[in-house]
């Protein structure tokens, strides 16, 4: 089997490595709309030479605007762009070429642009895995959910807003010698997946799009679950998808944002300084409403599962609070600690609070 899987990777060596995963749709304060944000050239191969990509922009505004500067991350990403002014619903285009000499690694590189009444930089990023030598898809996509392969079933969606949505792609291969037909079962609320093509090919690769919408009610980090259905045969397990939601305010007027809850924090990291493992962290922070209205802590999260948090749920104007985090280090690693408790409130100012407990375990 191994070898007939060798056969078909080889064969489809142009599918798999000349197909990139685009990012559906995105938009910026309602001037310029991108085709995407993120442009994904999945697995390529080092003596492929240089990679290049477009990320087309669409006035979606009733004036003219410019894109005045778009500046790479690195010297390895050459960069051009439309300089002429952009007429309402026309378009223009920015063109990266990434130099993919840098060896055979994961590489991450991001775009910053400069566009007239977009109030802050546009972030566009190009990705993707850099081989030495071609490999089978089974290697490249270990994680199996029937024929269905994928490298991981933990995906990240990133931050949406209440009442937006975000969306994302991967790669995913059939790694069986015949079409495979792709559905899901136990959509989580908000969540919507497709693969396309579907069927996918024998031995290809093609893109699963997923799409998280905010649901009302559910703030900070939330996963989101979907099971693969391959040709019929429903998985034992599920992709998982990561979401964070945040308020964006956007009724409030600069009045109503003025007097809005705000928490002020005496510190926002804890220090446990050199600790054995095994012992358990007691962390608080103290903080106080300094806005003329009530504070709510709508979300508190951690990074580390080992965390048992509790805060404040509510707290009114000129009042403090306390959040505490509960720690068990019995099975961390040696070394430096960090363990990040993310909040999330109804202040416009602060909708998203990091506080920090660093450390060393001996």
């Amino acid at each position: 089997m191994k070898k007939v899987f060798s056969v078909i990777c080889l064969s489809m060596a142009l599918c798999l490595f000349c197909s990139g995963v685009m990012t559906a749709q995105v938009s910026f304060d309602g001037v310029a709309e991108f085709d995407r944000s993120v442009y994904d050239f999945g697995d390529v191969k080092l003596k492929s030479g240089p990679l290049s990509c477009t990320f087309t922009l669409k006035n979606i505004s009733s004036k003219p605007i410019v894109i005045y500067n778009v500046s790479s991350s690195c010297g390895c990403t050459d960069v051009k762009w439309t300089k002429e002014p952009v007429a309402p619903g026309k378009t223009a285009v920015i063109s990266a070429t990434y130099s993919n000499d840098e060896g055979p690694y994961p590489f991450d590189k991001s775009l910053t642009a400069y566009i007239s009444d977009v109030k802050r930089p546009v972030v566009l990023k190009l990705r993707g895995v850099c081989h030495e030598e071609m490999k089978p898809l089974p290697e490249l996509y270990p994680v199996r959910f029937g024929s269905l392969g994928m490298k991981s079933a933990e995906l990240k969606c990133g931050n949406l807003e209440a009442g937006g949505s975000k969306s994302n792609a991967v790669t995913v291969a059939n790694l069986s010698n015949k079409p495979l037909k792709v559905t899901f079962a136990d959509l989580s609320d908000g969540l919507s997946i497709s693969v396309s093509p579907n069927p996918i090919p024998a031995g290809t690769v093609a893109t699963l799009s997923f799409t998280v919408k905010a649901v009302e009610g559910l703030w900070g980090r939330n996963n989101y679950y979907a099971t693969p259905v391959t040709d019929g045969v429903k998985a034992a397990n599920s992709i998982q998808i990561e979401a964070f939601t945040k308020d964006s305010f956007p009724e409030l007027t600069s009045a109503q944002k003025a007097v809005a809850p705000r928490p002020m924090f005496d510190a926002s990291t804890f220090s446990v300084g050199k600790i054995k493992a095994g012992k358990k962290i007691h962390a608080e922070w103290k903080f106080k409403n300094s806005g003329k209205e009530t504070l709510l802590i709508r979300k508190v999260d951690a990074d580390c599962k080992a965390t048992r948090l509790s805060s404040d749920p509510s707290v009114p104007a000129g009042g403090s609070g306390t959040v505490i985090a509960d720690i068990d280090t019995s099975n961390f690693p040696k070394g430096e600690l960090l363990v990040i408790v993310t909040l999330t409130t109804n202040s416009p100012s602060r909708p998203i609070v990091n506080l920090f407990i660093s450390g060393w375990i001996e």
